[in-house]
C-alpha cells in the first residue's frame, strides 16, 4: 500500500470520529453554491432529477468551460477559458451580466452572502458582487488558481499553484494566513469536524493530506499518502476519501490515525483526477482508466464499475438513486447508483471535464467547446415552448 504514516499533533492524538453536520446525505437547501455542492464536498444533490431529462436551454461561451457552475437564488454562475465569469437566469439561460477576469477561469465559482469567489490562471483571486458583476476586491497569489473557494473559520480559503493555501477576509480580501506546502494545490479544501473542532482538509502534489485549523492555519493532522492528488477530498461520517495519481482511491480514518484501505483496479492502472461523490453505501469516482468506480466506503471493495468509453475527469454527482457525470468522449451519463446500469445519456459532441451542478430538479454542465447545457424535465421543455408560442 503506497501510503505513509499519519502524524498527529499536540493533544489531538486521540481524536473522535468525524462529526456529521446533517443526518441526510444531501446538499443543504436547493442551491448548488460551490464545486461539490456542500462544504464536505460530498457531491450530493438535495433532490433527484426527473427520469425524462431534456435540454431546456443552452448558452455558448467564447471558449471552453472547465469550471463547474454554481446555482444560487435562480442564477447560474460559470467561468470560461476566455477569462469571463457569466451570470445567467437559471430558468431561461438569458445572460444577466459578464465579468472580465483577464485570464482563463478553471476554478469553479463559490457563492456566499451575495458574493462570487473564484481564481484564474494568472493567480488572481476575485470577489465579485453576485447581483451586478462588479468587482469587490482581488488578491494576487504567485501561481495559477484552479482550486475553488471554501469557507471556514470566518475566512475564504483556496489553494494555488504557488504551493500555498490561503485564507482571506471575505469582506476585504485581506490576507489572514497562508500555509506553504511542498507543491501545487489543485483540489478544493473540504471542511470537516473532528469532535468540536473544525478543520479544513487539502491534499496536493506533495503527497501529503493536511488538516488545518481554519482560524489560523495551524496544523491539526497530516497524513502522508505518497502520491500526487489532483482532485478534492470528500468527507464522510467516519472516513475521508481521495483519488490519487498513483492509481488509487484511499479511505482514511483521521480519528483512528490510519489509512483504512487503498483501492486499485486489478488490471487498469491509471490516475484519478475526479473527486468522489458519497452516499451512505457508495463512494463513486471517475478514472482516467475510462471507468467509473463504485466502492464500498467501509472496505474499499468495488461494488461495480462502468465502462464509460473515455476518460472521466468530471466529478460525479448523486441525485436520489442516480449518479451523473461527464466524459472526455462528450457524453453526459446517468447510472443507477445501486447497480451501475446506465439509465440516461446525452451526447454533447465535445469533451466534458466540468462536473454537474444540480438544483431545483435541473442539471447544468459545460463542455470544452464552450457550450453550457441546462437539463430538466421533458414536460417542462414542452410547457416552455407552448408558453413562448402563446
Amino acid at each position: 500500500m503506497r501510503v505513509g504514516d499519519l502524524l498527529l499533533y499536540g493533544a489531538l492524538i486521540l481524536l473522535p470520529a468525524l462529526a456529521a453536520p446533517r443526518s441526510a446525505w444531501a446538499a443543504i437547501g436547493d442551491d448548488w453554491p460551490s464545486f461539490r455542492g456542500d462544504a464536505r464536498l460530498t457531491g450530493v444533490a438535495a433532490q433527484p432529477l426527473p427520469a425524462d431529462l431534456a435540454v431546456l436551454w443552452t448558452f455558448e461561451a467564447e471558449d471552453g468551460i472547465e469550471s463547474t457552475a454554481a446555482l444560487v437564488d435562480g442564477v447560474v454562475y460559470v467561468g470560461s477559458l476566455a477569462g469571463k465569469l457569466h451570470a445567467l437566469d437559471f430558468k431561461s439561460g438569458k445572460l444577466l451580466w459578464t465579468y472580465e477576469a483577464g485570464d482563463e477561469i478553471k476554478s469553479s465559482p463559490g457563492v456566499r452572502k451575495g458574493v462570487v469567489y473564484f481564481g484564474d490562471e494568472s493567480g488572481i483571486f476575485h470577489a465579485v458582487d453576485a447581483a451586478d458583476g462588479k468587482a469587490k476586491w482581488t488578491f494576487a497569489a504567485d501561481g495559477g488558481v484552479i482550486a475553488s473557494a471554501s469557507f471556514a473559520g470566518g475566512h475564504v480559503i483556496f489553494g494555488s499553484q504557488d504551493n500555498f493555501l490561503y485564507a482571506l477576509n471575505p469582506e476585504s480580501g485581506e490576507l489572514a494566513w497562508k500555509v506553504e506546502t511542498g507543491s501545487y494545490i489543485y483540489g478544493t479544501a473540504a471542511v470537516a469536524r473532528m469532535g468540536e473542532r473544525q478543520v479544513v482538509l487539502v491534499a496536493g502534489c506533495d503527497g501529503v493530506m493536511r488538516g488545518l485549523d481554519p482560524r489560523d492555519g495551524s496544523n491539526v493532522v497530516q497524513v502522508g499518502i505518497d502520491a500526487y492528488v489532483g482532485g478534492s477530498t470528500a468527507v464522510g461520517d467516519r472516513l475521508v476519501f481521495v483519488g490519487t495519481f498513483e492509481n488509487q482511491v484511499l479511505g482514511i480514518d483521521l480519528a483512528a490515525g490510519k489509512v483504512v484501505w487503498a483501492y486499485e483496479h486489478p488490471q487498469r492502472h491509471f490516475p484519478f483526477y475526479s473527486s468522489a461523490a458519497l452516499s451512505e453505501d457508495r463512494v463513486v469516482i471517475g478514472g482516467r482508466d475510462k471507468l467509473v468506480h463504485a466502492l464500498d466506503p467501509g472496505t474499499g471493495h468495488a461494488v461495480w464499475t462502468y465502462a464509460a468509453g473515455a476518460r472521466v475527469d468530471s466529478s460525479p454527482v448523486i441525485a436520489g438513486t442516480t449518479v451523473y457525470f461527464g466524459t472526455l468522449g462528450g457524453d453526459v451519463v446517468g447510472l443507477n447508483l445501486k447497480s451501475g446500469e446506465k439509465v440516461w445519456e446525452f451526447t454533447t459532441g465535445s469533451a466534458v471535464t466540468a462536473s454537474p451542478a444540480l438544483a431545483d430538479g435541473r442539471m447544468v454542465i459545460g463542455t470544452l467547446d464552450g457550450m453550457l447545457y441546462c437539463f430538466g424535465a421533458a414536460r417542462e421543455e414542452i410547457d416552455e415552448k407552448e408558453e413562448k408560442n402563446d
